[in-house]
């Protein structure tokens, strides 16, 4: 058996779930959410649990895997290994202050009050640039606090920066970066390492199809160098024999979707008929 740990709220909770669905992992009816509970592959059951604690679960071996931001694992400084960036979740954790502080740097915060949810990474930043500072610890909205006197700047996470300038909050540097990550124990990755690596497998499949459609039409053979100079792939187009009283061949590739709406015309002009555009849940190289 193998246990996977994963947020049972929050922002990377929700996408979590779809990625568990499109891997094949499929979860039963969640109305009655356990703290454990079973997948349809019998070997493979989910342990929700709150994303700080998840690198806890996995170093000590309550958990095999993880699913949890690399912010977490730093700022629990856990014995894991990170196997797979699945590229969502994306944020930076900054160093920010109020506009009109004046201040443009780490080093004029010397003595100053740092509030933040992430006291082990601030100290961390603070320790590097060799500059002594006072933690001030908060649950959440992070950004009122140098309003409220609380604190002299923030060490917090930004996606968009739209809530900093919001709250007029201006950042003088960047702290790290993260995304949320797989995550494993690393004897199970010994001992477990044939299921371990199939749900590896899976998630990386899934990952690797995000973005990606697959096209496929037909093509008079005479016009299909010209199609194949405009289409993209992976590896090239496969080309296949059609049965047909015309002298025609089914060009299938996959291509990034954000091409497909100018390449349909370019395809079009080049010859290509009968063109089908379609998702792709994963893919396995």
């Amino acid at each position: 058996m193998v246990r996977l740990a994963i947020p049972n709220k929050g922002r990377i909770a929700a996408p979590i779930m779809d990625l568990m669905e499109k891997s094949g992992l499929h979860l039963p009816d969640m109305s009655e959410r356990r703290l454990i509970t079973r997948t349809l592959d019998p070997h493979v059951e989910i342990l929700f649990a709150r994303p700080i604690d998840i690198p806890e679960y996995v170093a000590t071996g309550a958990a095999d895997l993880g699913i949890t931001g690399h912010d977490m694992v730093a700022e629990r400084e856990s014995d894991v290994r990170e196997l797979l960036d699945l590229q969502f979740g994306k944020a930076k954790l900054v160093l920010a202050v109020r506009e009109d502080s004046g201040i443009t740097s780490p080093q004029q915060l010397k003595g100053a009050k740092i509030a933040t949810e992430f006291p082990v990474i601030a100290r961390n930043y603070f320790a590097r640039h060799r500059v002594p500072v006072n933690i001030v610890i908060v649950g959440g909205a992070c950004e009122a606090t140098p309003h409220l006197g609380i604190a002299d700047a923030i060490v917090d996470l930004s996606s968009s920066g739209t809530t900093l300038k919001t709250n007029r909050l201006v950042v003088i540097d960047e702290v790290m970066e993260t995304s949320t990550h797989l995550i494993a124990n690393h004897t199970s990755l010994l001992v477990k390492k044939e299921k371990v690596d199939e749900i590896c497998c899976a998630l990386e499949s899934v990952v690797r199809a995000r973005g990606q459609c697959y096209l496929m039409m037909n093509v008079l053979r005479s016009s299909l160098e010209c199609v194949k100079n405009v289409l993209p792939g992976l590896s090239g187009p496969t080309v296949m024999d059609v049965a047909s009283t015309e002298d025609l061949v089914a060009v299938h590739a996959v291509v990034n979707e954000e091409r497909v709406y100018a390449l349909i015309n370019a395809l079009k002009r080049a010859g290509a008929r009968d063109i089908l555009v379609m998702s792709i849940q994963r893919m396995i190289r």
